[in-house]
């Protein structure tokens, strides 16, 4: 690829990129959020249509318009999010649009799509049972099915994009095996990431993008986690005090947490360390509940409930972390527990039982929900910063039904400044915004509110170091206040990074339980898939 430029509108988000993958090598694509990793691959799969540069196959150049394009030279990629249909089979949901009449195998003799299959899972160590149902597959699984599907089409340049993010450590280990096999057939990967410690591990070279523009291509034996890390941020505009909080940052997308051996236990030890939120030792022990959870159930269809019977007890400024893979009840967990989803049980908050009790009695008592989703449950899109900020306070700031937007706007622009959002101005529809910079307005009307409980579902998904930093921050600034944080995450860096205890979501329970310190990395993983829960 080269001199690859696409702008939408005004934004440029490739400004002339140059790209060159090479056979036989597995090659990381890095940067922040808005780096333009995803929009370049988009481009080279026909997804987007450049307004400049060029792209060659083989020292030949081509016209890539679609995706049908794409695949006819060899190219495939797999999204973050899977397209595919549930109610299918494996092989439906990977011959759906393909001349299956005339499978040839390497003998000459002819094959069924079936066969194909099988033959692909296993020369690229990627098991699968063609005959399964999609939507009984678990995460990792129907990643397999998504290679597979590129595979089946020919691609020989296979593009990954965030291919870890939901996944266990060791399903990562499976990829990796996978990606190395793919390679070893004489094929190419590309692997859209950011997380530095895996692009270390299995990459052959790397490429760091930022604001759209390619800024370098380094050999991994050239090169180390720590200079990969300070390519990615670029320069500090900050001073020390930035830099420093960067550098732990980078720490997290490094993978450098001490972990510690692991210990599963079913309690908390009696001599638990200090919050990461900076109580003073022996605070958390010896401190009454603030936050207790009894039997906390939320009803499903078949008898089987989507959370089913969980039970917690959280002292002032300790940070619990969640675990699981997606789809193990997480989000009615975090809806039960902010009381935006009917639920049985007990949750107490300062001795108030809030379960079975209005909306404006949850608020009142300080619980406030960060949810998974910005887009759909954490703003309205068309409205401004200002009435976003307003949102849950609205009751509690009007005076006869009226809302003086005055004193309303001055606060907001006080906490643009305070989160440090990029906009043009508190009248900017919340809709135009990037993904860190709705999570700042979503974090800024949080802390409004002065939360007891703050409950925080992916707070960083799909954000870049700085502003995961800035997520990391605000809630260690809570906890060290006295709020009780429960983070959800699908990504164990981050529940590692943060959490002063761990636990795993698993069929909508919570199962084991790790003192900070003590999380072993598959040990949780073994847990998140069922083993020993």
């Amino acid at each position: 690829m080269s001199g690859i430029r696409k702008t939408f509108g005004p934004v440029v988000a490739l400004d002339g990129v140059d790209f060159t993958v090479a056979e036989r090598e597995i090659h990381g694509l890095l940067g922040g959020n808005g780096a333009g990793k995803t929009t370049l691959m988009n481009v080279l799969y026909g997804l987007y249509a450049p307004d400049s540069g060029t792209v060659s196959v083989d020292d030949r150049e081509v016209e890539i318009r679609s995706p049908r394009d794409a695949i006819a030279h060899g190219i495939g990629m797999v999204h973050q999010n899977f397209l595919q249909v549930d109610v299918f089979t494996v092989a439906e949901n990977i011959v759906l649009g393909t001349d299956s009449s005339t499978l040839t195998a390497a003998d000459g003799s002819s094959q069924t799509p079936a066969q194909r299959i099988t033959e692909l899972s296993e020369r690229f160590g990627l098991t699968v049972d063609p005959s399964a149902r999609v939507a009984d597959l678990p995460v990792g699984v129907r990643q397999r099915v998504e290679i597979l599907k590129a595979l089946y089409r020919g691609a020989r340049i296979l593009v990954l994009d965030e291919p870890t993010t939901n996944l266990t450590p060791q399903e990562v280990d499976d990829l990796f095996s996978s990606m190395r096999a793919i390679v070893d057939d004489g094929m190419s990967v590309v692997l859209i990431t950011h997380k530095i410690r895996e692009t270390m591990e299995v990459c052959d070279r790397m490429t760091i993008m930022r604001d759209g523009r390619w800024i370098t291509t380094v050999d991994k034996a050239d090169t180390t986690a720590d200079d990969l890390a300070a390519t990615m941020i670029g320069e500090v505009a900050g001073g020390d005090a930035e830099a420093a909080a960067l550098a732990e940052a980078a720490q997290v997308a490094l993978g450098e947490e001490e972990l510690g051996e692991a210990t599963l236990t079913h309690a908390l030890p009696g001599a638990q360390k200090a919050p990461s939120g900076g109580a003073a030792a022996g605070t958390v022990t010896h401190t009454p509940a603030r936050v207790t959870v009894r039997g906390l159930t939320v009803a499903g269809s078949g008898g089987k409930p989507l959370v089913d019977d969980v039970s917690l007890s959280l002292r002032p400024g300790e940070i619990l972390g969640i675990a699981g893979v997606a789809g193990n009840g997480q989000g009615e967990l975090a809806e039960a527990l902010t009381g935006t989803r009917t639920a049985t049980g007990s949750l107490v908050v300062d001795g108030e039982e809030l379960v079975g009790r209005p909306t404006a009695t949850w608020l009142r008592r300080g619980v406030v929900y960060v949810p998974e989703d910005r887009q759909r449950d954490g703003i309205l899109p068309g409205a401004g910063i200002t009435e976003n900020l307003v949102l849950g306070s609205h009751r509690t700031r009007s005076r006869a039904g009226m809302i003086n937007w005055r004193a309303a706007r001055s606060e907001a622009v006080e906490a643009i400044k305070e989160f440090n959002v990029k906009t043009p101005s508190a009248a900017t529809p919340c809709g135009q915004l990037s993904g860190g910079n709705i999570q700042r307005v979503i974090l800024a009307r949080a802390f409004a509110h002065e939360p007891t409980l703050l409950l925080l579902h992916n707070p960083t998904r799909g954000l870049d170091i700085r502003s995961t930093q800035f997520v990391y921050d605000r809630v260690r600034r809570a906890a060290a206040d006295g709020c009780v944080v429960i983070v959800i995450s699908e990504d164990l860096d981050e529940v590692l990074a943060l959490a002063d205890r761990v636990t795993v979501a698993y069929s909508g329970r919570l199962v084991g339980e790790f003192a900070r310190g003590e999380a072993n990395p598959y040990d949780l993983g073994r847990l998140m898939t069922g083993v020993g829960a």
